[in-house]
């Protein structure tokens, strides 16, 4: 299973020599990655993981709906039940499991991201089989016993400069806190996540308001609820904070007087609101919280276009973000404008939009970032966080975006061993991309070194306000 060295560089001998070189240049620089969904816990408890389906299987989206999509049922997988019905506890027939199943995972970059966790985590260069899957499972399971595989120590092996977890309004961030007075000098950041607080669709909405009002005490009106988001996003940027992010079902915004703001605010609180009042104040909200990360600096990320939890049966059983989350035609253009009307203009402001859409790359976002100081464009995230996603997107927004109106790469993972493996992918096809401009002539290959190393660290770094 020994990772080929050239995976992922171009075939033709003069970009794949290219390639290498340019691969070599950035292959060892540091991992910035400014969003993503690891436990802020691992880094303030530094406890070792506990076996190697908790640490591969359970966790993993990707993992596990894909294994549902050819009749596994998620119990068998160890995820738990909202209903607290029986779900599988051992996790060595969670990985029998997963072994039995692995051929699957041929062609996905799934594959890629767990061989190349198992060899360059592990030394492990035996690919995964029923027949080896107890075999494997002891050897990893006693090298997590090592102090060299708790979480702190990989951050550090792994070359972490910076990783941002992404966090509720009203969390309090007491593991983000314990990091900080340990005295370790990992870089791990708080992400303002005001989903739960904004989308009045969700069904822990109206308690979760309850404990914003509760943590702010702030007045239940509008201006008081606008009020308690400066006060939490206060709140984050003291913990390290430099990001919001909001995963609405699309891209809409809205700009509405205060004073219809205010009515609109009433009707939702009080939860009379229609589905189309609730979309509209999420616009709504979308475009106050654009206007305050104009006043605080916080850098702003918007997921748009995902059908959430498409699959209501297995919604009812084992709730959200369980692998039935489906991509929607998502309209850019039209949707932004309203907040592009209000602070698209300003420079000092940095709004990353994320995609999952690709029909929009090249007719709407590339377009709009390559215009509006305000806007960037977000890496090729989720469905499309493959080496033929990633290719893609470089093809289809470079033309128009250049590669400075996007800002770089960042894993949105929740899965800590795929971090080095998804930024390896990210790195190779980035330079096979440059090495193909610098095999057309057009691209110089100093040029192409400066640009790959940008693509690696710098844009992240520079967008994040890192």
């Amino acid at each position: 299973m020994a990772l080929n060295p050239d995976r992922l560089l171009p075939i033709e001998p003069e970009a794949r020599a290219i390639a290498r070189r340019l691969f070599e240049g950035v292959a060892n620089l540091p991992i910035v990655s400014p969003h993503g969904h690891t436990d802020p816990l691992w880094y303030a408890d530094n406890q070792p993981f506990p076996d190697p389906a908790a640490l591969f299987v359970v966790p993993d989206h990707y993992i596990f709906r894909m294994l549902y999509s050819q009749g596994v049922p998620l119990e068998a997988l160890g995820v738990p039940r909202t209903d607290g019905g029986p779900s599988e506890t051992d996790p060595r027939a969670i990985w029998r499991i997963f072994a039995e199943n692995y051929p699957l995972f041929r062609g996905t970059p799934s594959r890629l991201w767990f061989e190349h966790s198992l060899e360059t985590v592990f030394g492990i260069e035996q690919r995964l089989t029923a027949g080896n899957a107890d075999a494997l499972y002891e050897l990893i399971t006693e090298r997590l016993g090592d102090d060299d595989m708790r979480p702190r120590a990989l951050f550090d092996r792994f070359g972490i400069e910076a990783i941002s977890t992404t966090d509720a309004a009203i969390d309090d961030l007491a593991a983000h806190d314990r990091i900080r007075q340990s005295g370790w000098s990992g870089r791990v950041l708080p992400c303002y996540r005001p989903d739960a607080v904004i989308d009045a669709d969700r069904p822990d909405f109206a308690a979760s308001l309850d404990r914003l009002f509760e943590l702010t005490g702030q007045p239940r009106t509008y201006a008081g609820y606008l009020e308690a988001h400066r006060i939490r996003r206060a709140y984050f940027k003291a913990r390290g904070a430099t990001a919001t992010d909001h995963g609405h079902p699309t891209a809409r915004t809205a700009a509405l007087t205060p004073a219809e703001a205010a009515l609109l605010f009433d009707k939702v609180v009080s939860g009379r609101a229609e589905l189309a009042e609730t979309e509209l104040f999420r616009a709504q909200m979308l475009t106050e919280m654009a206007r305050m990360s104009l006043e605080d600096g916080l850098v702003m990320q918007i997921h748009p276009g995902s059908m959430r939890n498409h699959n209501p049966a297995l919604f009812a059983r084992f709730g959200m973000d369980k692998g039935a989350d489906i991509p929607t035609r998502t309209d850019y253009v039209r949707a932004l404008k309203p907040l592009l009307d209000q602070v698209g203009n300003e420079p000092q402001l940095t709004v990353i939009v994320f995609t999952l859409d690709e029909t929009v790359y090249s007719r709407e976002l590339a377009p709009l970032a390559g215009h509006y100081p305000a806007l960037r464009l977000g890496p090729a995230w989720w469905f499309f966080d493959s080496p033929e996603g990633m290719r893609r997107f470089r093809e289809t927004t470079t033309e128009t975006a250049g590669f400075y109106n996007t800002v770089g790469f960042n894993d949105d993972t929740r899965a800590f061993l795929s971090i080095p493996a998804r930024h390896d992918v990210a790195r190779r096809v980035d330079c096979a991309y440059l090495a193909r401009l610098v095999a057309d002539g057009r691209l110089d290959e100093d040029e192409a070194h400066e640009v790959a190393a940008d693509l690696a660290y710098r844009l992240a770094k520079l967008a994040y306000r890192l």
